[in-house]
């Protein structure tokens, strides 16, 4: 719970604020959400002005079920409205990020430039492009953002209803792939502690179901593997499908299933002139340095970097060529 042991920045930073800002990174999932709601459940019962800022306009069918469940429930606003809640006396607002510590994950970065105090609570690894004027909070042994948020709520003793655990433990589920990756005692404490707070296997479930259409195209995807230096899964989709950043993701988290591989690449379109990658190990293959050679990043198991303006061929020639380094 190594949250708890930094509880004194949190502290310090919601104390002086008057209204704060909560912020995830772009194309929200569910452990990036549920923080977010449950960071606002903190706050409310420390009688704090929050809002959360969501710019996405598409959402992957869980975040929406979510947002739709609870409409007017929670004060959600787009960031080029933010001057409209910004409390008169600057000093006075925090931005909380939530499950992304870089500049350009979030899901405005012209946000990062209003407001100058700024926390982040988080799970993944720093690198280059971490936010540098912020109070940092991150935890790389807990699984996600949400077992974070958990472990606040039952320190805090917040009461929260049994939906709002629900969606926590649905991030929890989410980024640790049902507890196959990313996993240890504390991250079962903080599912149990959710149950005990009403949480609902079921569910969790329910909003972790998929769509067929988007399950289909990421099987053909699993169609093309191929494995480099013995240990490394790789594939690539065709240049004429784009997919979620989470669908690369799902399928770099498939890839570790198979037999002999510690570590797995994936490469598709995710926008009209945008290549992503997303990578995976299970910490014993160096993904990151790789990543960052490339102008991404990532920690000891996940990671990711996007391109503009080229081709899926040329990334997999980069890709591909450092890999052998990498073995080398």
């Amino acid at each position: 719970m190594g949250i708890i042991k930094e509880r004194r920045k949190l502290n310090k930073a919601i104390w002086n604020a008057k209204t704060v800002f909560l912020m995830a990174h772009k194309n929200l999932d569910l452990d990036a959400l549920g923080s977010q709601i449950g960071m606002n459940m903190i706050l409310k019962r420390k009688k704090k002005k929050c809002y959360i800022i969501i710019d996405d306009k598409n959402h992957e069918m869980g975040v929406e079920k979510v947002l739709r469940e609870l409409e007017g429930c929670i004060d959600i606003i787009r960031s080029e409205d933010i001057d409209n809640y910004l409390y008169p006396r600057a000093s006075k607002n925090l931005l909380i990020i939530l499950d992304t510590n870089k500049k350009e994950l979030v899901q405005s970065p012209d946000v990062l430039k209003k407001i100058k105090n700024k926390l982040i609570i988080d799970h993944h690894d720093t690198g280059k492009t971490t936010i540098n004027d912020a109070t940092l909070i991150i935890d790389k042994k807990t699984s996600s953002t949400c077992e974070m948020i958990a472990n606040l709520i039952e320190y805090y003793d917040v009461e929260i209803e049994s939906y709002y655990a629900t969606i926590l433990l649905s991030g929890i589920v989410l980024d640790t792939n049902n507890y196959t990756l990313n996993t240890n005692a504390e991250t079962y404490y903080a599912s149990y502690f959710l149950a005990s707070l009403g949480a609902s296997a079921k569910k969790v479930q329910y909003l972790l179901k998929q769509n067929v259409e988007e399950y289909t195209e990421r099987q053909k995807l699993l169609a093309s593997i191929e494995t480099l230096e013995g240990n490394v899964a790789f594939t690539k989709a065709t240049p004429y499908t784009i997919y979620r950043r989470e669908d690369l993701a799902r399928v770099a988290d498939t890839l570790l299933f198979f037999n002999n591989i510690e570590a797995s690449f994936v490469i598709g379109k995710i926008g009209k002139d945008t290549i992503g990658i997303s990578a995976r190990s299970l910490g014993t293959y160096d993904i990151s340095g790789i990543l960052e050679k490339l102008g991404g990043g990532g920690d000891a198991t996940s990671g990711a970097a996007t391109f503009e303006n080229t081709t899926i061929s040329k990334v997999e020639q980069d890709v591909k060529k450092l890999i052998k380094e990498e073995g080398e």
